[in-house]
């Protein structure tokens, strides 16, 4: 159980924080949280949107340790089988987070305070990077990497890629991944999507540190810091 919670500690610590300052953020933007979608309020839709990265990070979390070092599943189902499996709950999680952020800016629109011109450059911007960001990883990192395939199977060991994106950083999934979870909040200019897109951008270096890191040094050795 010690490696299993191994840093989980820190994870738990920054999540508090973290949540601490998103709830000021709510008491001084009321509001911008007195709107609604569907008859739900924006308020709840915010927290919605936030309880769905920390569920899908808590689901890789045990996941992966509990492959990593019991091999809880592979043992019972097989690697590819067990890895499937994982791999659909993964992604269910994964496209709840940028859906439960577009139904967020739908309630919460026009609630930004910036010009127009500024928001939709930023999209500019941001959109072909995310497309090459996942043209990189479907190309050359794969999918099966990205969601943590060297967890499952024991004999997968593969160089630090240095082709597409990752030339210019080793961790483009969170450096640019996550930024299309901004794109709703800047395309509908909603104040509350941003919060929570910053929330999920933050959160996933909390996972790379508490997690990932950890795990990788276990599996790849202290070769991962050259």
């Amino acid at each position: 159980m010690n490696k299993i919670f191994r840093h989980q500690i820190w994870h738990l610590i920054s999540l508090i924080i973290l949540i601490a300052i998103t709830q000021l953020f709510i008491s001084n933007n009321h509001v911008l949280m007195s709107s609604n979608l569907c008859r739900i309020n924006t308020k709840t839709w915010f927290w919605i949107a936030i309880a769905i990265p920390i569920l899908h990070q808590i689901y890789v979390l045990l996941i992966w340790r509990l492959e990593l070092h019991r091999n809880i599943f592979s043992s019972r189902y097989g690697v590819k089988k067990s890895f499937k499996m994982y791999s659909i709950g993964f992604s269910i999680l994964f496209i709840s987070r940028l859906i439960s952020i577009i139904v967020l800016a739908l309630s919460n629109q026009n609630s930004l305070s910036i010009n127009p011109l500024i928001a939709y450059s930023l999209v500019v911007i941001i959109t072909p990077i995310v497309i090459y960001l996942f043209y990189s990883v479907k190309k050359y990192f794969t999918i099966e990497r990205a969601f943590g395939i060297d967890h499952f199977d024991k004999d997968y060991n593969e160089p630090y890629e240095k082709r597409g994106i990752f030339r210019y950083t080793d961790n483009g999934m969170y450096v640019f991944g996550l930024m299309i979870l901004y794109l709703p909040g800047l395309l509908l200019l909603s104040n509350a999507a941003i919060v929570v897109a910053l929330f999920n951008h933050i959160y996933i270096w909390i996972h790379y540190y508490c997690t990932e890191l950890p795990d990788m040094k276990i599996i790849y050795g202290e070769v991962i810091d050259k």
